[in-house]
């Protein structure tokens, strides 16, 4: 299967959506954030990073029940960006 490249606003979400799991995980370790998640440290690590753009819904449901937030904060987060440009426009 080809993956199509990501575009520029996929890129952004994912950017986001690392920036927000950092924040709500503060000084917790990313090793016993992604264990108690159920993933391996090193998707928690790309997912933070943003080099996973698009993780699965399921990963992501996971990491954030984890840390305490809900999927409307995580989505409210990472679209908030287009949101934004939808009501100047």
């Amino acid at each position: 299967m080809v993956r199509l490249p990501l575009t520029p606003a996929e890129v952004e979400r994912g950017q986001r959506l690392g920036a927000l799991l950092r924040r709500a995980r503060g000084e917790r370790s990313m090793l016993a954030t992604a264990l108690a998640a159920r993933v391996s440290p090193e998707t928690l690590r790309k997912i933070e990073s943003g080099r996973v753009a698009t993780p699965a819904f399921a990963t992501i449901a996971a990491i954030a029940d984890v840390l305490g937030l809900s999927l409307d904060v995580v989505w409210a987060e990472i679209n908030r960006a287009e949101t934004a440009g939808q009501r100047a426009a």
